[in-house]
């Protein structure tokens, strides 16, 4: 399908957005149905035993394999098992140098060592994961010294590769992703400047800014983010913004407003959109 073709899908079938007290009282349908990201469940299937038989097979799979369990309505598809300890960095979809006002080697250095260190550490984490959990002797906060390092890894390398993949475009919003977005903020523009405040808030320190959408309450926001392990909960993340000083100190110092606008020239909006498409 073109672009253009699927933009036309996309402006035919929007988002709904449910705000207020509605958006908390289910219909007896819903209530008899539980919610799992793509999977959904019913009650009656529980008591069945079919989550059971989910849960079973997903312990039961080796770290290398790659299944996926259908359900009564769907299915949910695993592609790594916990404890997995083989992640890759991915590659970046565009040359370093190929980014406006963001240097080659400051990309380079961001992918490589900040990014890659976090892929590095979150195998070597799951590594040690094994060993502790097999270590009965272990005290359990100890145990949980590792997790709290291991959520943390999660976090950095599932933004950043959120961040590099929604980058490479002409920062340039289709009309599409400016109506989707002034459905929710009244319009574009105000939804941009709220984006911007919290980056420039963020500067001199550490964190990210993610526009998402939130499934809980159905609704497009701008979301602030003090480090890689505190996200906003049942939220699909849509354009992402790193805001650690290793992002632009290397290009612009302190001057964080720079850095911000080189951003917002190499936004892919075509990313965006997909991912938008991909919650639908």
């Amino acid at each position: 399908m073109s672009q253009r073709a699927r933009r036309a899908h996309a402006a035919a079938a929007p988002l709904h957005f449910i705000s207020g007290e509605s958006a908390m009282k289910p219909t007896d349908k819903q209530r008899n149905v539980i919610d799992i990201g793509t999977l959904s469940i019913s009650r009656r299937s529980m008591i069945r035993g079919t989550v059971a038989g989910i849960t079973a097979g997903v312990l039961a799979i080796p770290a290398s394999a790659e299944a996926q369990f259908r359900t009564p309505s769907g299915s949910l598809q695993i592609d790594a098992g916990a404890f997995d300890d083989t992640h890759k960095l991915k590659p970046l979809p565009y040359k370093a140098a190929a980014l406006k006002g963001l240097s080659a080697r400051l990309i380079e250095s961001h992918w490589s060592n900040n990014y890659g260190g976090s892929v590095r550490a979150l195998n070597a984490t799951n590594k040690r994961l094994v060993a502790a959990l097999a270590d009965h002797d272990l005290p359990a906060f100890t145990y949980n010294d590792l997790k709290r390092e291991h959520l943390m890894r999660t976090g950095s390398v599932v933004l950043h590769e959120l961040y590099f993949d929604n980058m490479g475009g002409d920062g340039t919003a289709p009309a599409d992703a400016r109506c989707l977005i002034a459905s929710s903020f009244g319009d574009f523009d105000r939804w941009e400047s709220e984006y911007r405040r919290i980056a420039a808030g963020l500067g001199g320190g550490s964190g990210w800014v993610v526009f998402g959408y939130n499934r809980h309450f159905r609704a497009l926001e701008n979301y602030w983010m003090a480090d890689h392990m505190h996200s906003p909960a049942t939220t699909v993340p849509l354009l992402v913004m790193d805001m650690y000083e290793h992002s632009y100190q290397m290009d612009y110092g302190a001057a964080t407003a720079r850095y911000i606008d080189a951003f917002f020239a190499n936004i892919n909006w075509d990313r965006v959109m997909a991912r938008i498409e991909a919650i639908r």
